[in-house]
């Protein structure tokens, strides 16, 4: 066999890690078995699955260590850690940070749900610990509004926004601390119109990682779409699994 000849497929599981590799010369099969977690053999279950097949195929050239990827076509990998985390509610403690009098709008949700006229609606747990509502808010501009006396800013996307509250970046310097201190060490910041206006976004991450914060999701970084609820629920499963 030469160089690029063995394509890799792996799934990794919450308890096993499956590496599938093909030898695109020879159609010859390998497959390699691995406990997903086994941190007195390897530290990573893929990396070990891949190292232990090109031991088989290439024992003159390779390492008990290292990884050469002189004989790899590609790798693809599918895992399933991150949804049953997020099944079995095994992610981090979460804050969630949004705009003032929204702060139960995540759990409020949509209408969006299994079985639309079932009486008995039972939700899943919230993701986020706690909740910070920042004082902050604006909105589009109007065709009728008077520019002259609104403080108006262009957007990302190019449409303008009326800023009607700015936040104030001391209180929120004081009340991340507090969420700090009380051991959270991830955030959600969803601001409203930030998929296209995220500056106030921004600034509030500025300070979460000046605090450091270990993981801070915004939500026009994650997914800057219009809708907020799906952009805070994609920004909350990011900063609760990541």
């Amino acid at each position: 066999m030469v160089a690029d000849t063995l394509r890799f497929s792996i799934d990794r599981g919450g308890t096993f890690t499956d590496v599938y590799a093909e030898d695109s010369r020879t159609d010859e099969i390998y497959v390699e078995k691995l406990l997903s977690e086994d941190p007195l053999h390897y530290p990573d279950a893929p990396r070990e699955g891949i190292r232990r097949i090109l031991q088989k195929c290439f024992p003159d050239e390779s390492s008990a260590i290292r990884v050469s990827p002189r004989h790899i076509q590609w790798i693809r990998m599918g895992t399933t850690v991150a949804t049953n985390a997020l099944l079995e509610r095994k992610g981090i403690d979460t804050a969630l940070v949004i705009s003032k009098g929204f702060g139960d709008l995540l759990a409020i949700g949509d209408q969006t749900r299994p079985d639309l006229f079932d009486l008995r609606i039972v939700k899943p747990d919230l993701l986020y610990k706690t909740v910070l509502e920042i004082d902050e808010r604006v909105r589009p501009l109007q065709e009728n509004d008077d520019t002259d006396n609104l403080h108006v800013l262009s957007g990302q996307s190019g449409e303008q926004f009326v800023i009607l509250k700015t936040p104030d970046l001391s209180i929120i310097q004081k009340e991340l601390q507090s969420i700090f201190q009380a051991g959270i060490r991830s955030l959600a910041v969803v601001c409203m119109h930030a998929y296209s206006f995220y500056e106030h976004e921004r600034v509030i991450g500025e300070i979460a990682e000046e605090i450091g914060f270990s993981q801070i999701s915004l939500s026009h970084e994650v997914i800057p779409q219009v809708k907020i609820v799906a952009r805070g629920d994609t920004a909350l499963v990011d900063a609760y699994l990541t």
